[in-house]
């Protein structure tokens, strides 16, 4: 019998840590854990993306929706190089990731080899809480146990560094001597309580104040029906940060949706006039969102330390896992019998949703991209998992999206990424393959690394329990976000060597993967075209005729933005008039009447 080898002993300590995916791409970096994958039986089981850097994305897609530490691996050199903007992404959104790479060999260190890179300098800032370099086959365990424990208690990206050489050693484990490391399996996590003078001094505070507005981001998704007696208690109103999007479903009617540039009015309208605020795992950046510094009294409620008391000068800054500071907050609460603010809140709600759906149904040339998302509202299945990329997809994602049932979604949230969306997908199905899966995705980041990944979900679609994942492609042949940051930011016209993509058939190219391609250029069939890829037995890709002119105006657009969007009319840019005209159309919906439909 064969001696184990250390890359023989990685995969068994990762299978132990019930880790049963790696998305990777091999190299010779790597060589001798790619046998042990080969000698393991495939366990755990290694993804092949078309890119590293699509490795990263799917990890921490994978590790989104999961709950489980996303793991990614690649060569040494270039494939390291490329794992990076995934793993940035990690440490950005708060997402435990743990890179394996490979390296030269020990005794070629130093030597200006062939793809030789200071992996240790290359990797010390994206995983700055751990990266480690195994140099002999004792070092092992307690290396990798330190990254997967790092990962999950900092959420953030960690990396092991295996040279070539060393995988395939034979594994000796730590010795019972000085200088030895032993290691152990585990980890159990305690239940951080909060401080109880605190708590009473907070519920003080959220008690004196009339017109209470809770922000929630991603943290406070696991506390969801705490949040909803506390808003119920307090009369408040409930604004997300894009990551918590997922954390409280859009269709209770005091749920105002999500907050910052691509926020919505009723969020921005509660912001502005509120007295107090409570904040519940979220560290949304834009403080010029927030109420004015004097403005409101506030309470903060995180589990991390180094993100409690950061954007706002709350009062009660407390520790503490959130559903847990919530159900001790809870009994000390007096429910509000004065329900002005919440009535006022729950009405611009609905009329905000009204707005949207009209603003949906302008008419475009050929499609509005809005209508895109609300045809989806209305169809959504209450157990999807969505994904959108950055950029003008990201707009349509905040605000046209109504999130119900078990809706679950995410994007590129603070490193704003171009290119996650589908790749995102792709680990949200290997972490849910009986679920169906949606990424909204514009026609840049589709040509940038959308099309490549394509091929990955044709190579692996028929193990998924249920075959539904839809690519639904903005396509406008523009680069449109920044095209309309530098009208609107910067009061030039687009520059068209730098904004104008090569057109794409994205549907003839779905097809002939053997995938299903629906090509969509009337607004009148995109309901039908939804109804065809949800019920669809296999992957489907919604290639749809989008109009580059409706602008992505935020609602609470200041004169300065639409200043400089004028400006750059007046500098000439060669699509004045149609973003002028669909502007106006778009901007009237919020003041003309609408019928409940």
């Amino acid at each position: 019998m064969a001696s184990q080898t250390v890359a023989d002993y990685l995969l068994a300590r990762l299978r132990e840590w019930d880790v049963d995916k790696v998305f990777a791409f091999p190299g010779d970096g790597i060589n001798g854990i790619l046998a042990a994958f080969g000698k393991a039986g495939n366990e755990p089981k290694f993804i092949q993306a078309r890119h590293e850097e699509m490795c990263a994305f799917e990890a921490v897609g994978y590790a989104k929706f999961s709950g489980k530490a996303g793991v990614c691996m690649a060569t040494s050199g270039p494939g390291a190089i490329h794992l990076l903007n995934g793993l940035y992404d990690a440490k950005l959104d708060h997402v435990p990731v743990v890179a394996i790479v490979g390296q030269t060999a020990r005794s070629a260190m130093g030597g200006a080899y062939q793809q030789e890179v200071d992996l240790l300098s290359l990797f010390k800032d994206v995983a700055s809480e751990y990266v480690q370099m195994v140099t002999v086959p004792e070092q092992l365990p307690n290396v990798l146990d330190r990254a997967i424990r790092i990962s999950f208690a900092k959420r953030a990206p960690t990396a092991i560094i295996i040279p070539a050489d060393v995988q395939e050693l034979e594994y000796t484990p730590p010795s019972h001597a000085f200088k030895m490391v032993p290691s152990s399996l585990g980890i159990r996590w305690p239940d951080i309580q909060p401080d109880d003078d605190a708590i009473r001094g907070a519920a003080e505070l959220l008690n004196a104040g009339s017109k209470v507005a809770i922000l929630i981001g991603h943290g406070a998704r696991e506390a969801a029906p705490e949040v909803r007696e506390v808003a119920e208690l307090l009369g408040a109103g409930v604004a997300k940060a894009l990551l918590g999007k997922d954390s409280l479903p859009d269709d209770l009617p005091y749920v105002t949706g999500s907050i910052g540039l691509l926020g919505t009015r009723p969020s921005y309208e509660m912001m502005r006039d509120c007295d107090t605020l409570l904040t519940v795992g979220s560290s949304f950046p834009y403080t010029q969102f927030m109420p004015e510094p004097g403005q409101a009294r506030g309470v903060q409620i995180d589990v991390d330390p180094g993100m409690i008391g950061l954007r706002y000068p709350y009062e009660f800054n407390i520790v503490a896992d959130s559903a847990t500071a919530l159900r001790a907050l809870i009994p000390h609460l007096k429910r509000k019998e004065d329900r002005t603010w919440r009535d006022d809140i729950e009405t611009k709600v609905a009329r905000w949703w009204e707005n949207m759906r009209a603003e949906a149904m302008v008419e475009a040339k050929p499609i509005n991209p809005m209508r895109l998302f609300s045809e989806l509202s209305d169809r959504l299945p209450q157990d999807a998992i969505l994904t959108a990329d950055s950029g003008s997809a990201a707009n349509w994602y905040a605000r046209q999206l109504k999130f119900h049932g078990d809706v679950r979604g995410s994007l590129s949230g603070n490193l704003a990424t171009m290119g996650p969306a589908v790749p995102y997908a792709i680990g949200a199905k290997f972490a849910h393959p009986g679920r169906p899966v949606i990424a909204f995705a514009g026609d840049g980041a589709m040509q940038m690394n959308g099309m490549a990944e394509l091929i990955t979900i044709q190579r692996y679609w028929h193990e998924w329990a249920d075959p539904r994942l839809v690519v639904a492609i903005l396509h406008n042949d523009d680069l449109n976000q920044v095209t309309w940051e530098m009208r609107a930011m910067g009061g030039v016209p687009a520059f068209r060597e730098s904004q104008t993509l090569p057109d794409v058939d994205y549907a003839a190219f779905a097809s002939s993967l053997g995938l299903q391609g629906i090509s969509v250029t009337d607004p009148a069939d995109l309901g039908a075209a939804w109804e065809k890829a949800i019920a669809a037995g296999r992957p489907t890709v919604l290639d749809v005729r989008t109009d580059p002119d409706v602008p992505p105006i935020p609602p609470h657009a200041t004169f300065e933005q639409a200043l400089n969007s004028a400006k750059s009319v007046l500098k000439g840019d060669d699509r004045a008039w149609g973003f002028v005209k669909e502007g106006v159309k778009v901007k009237a919906q919020e003041f003309l009447p609408h019928g409940k439909e």
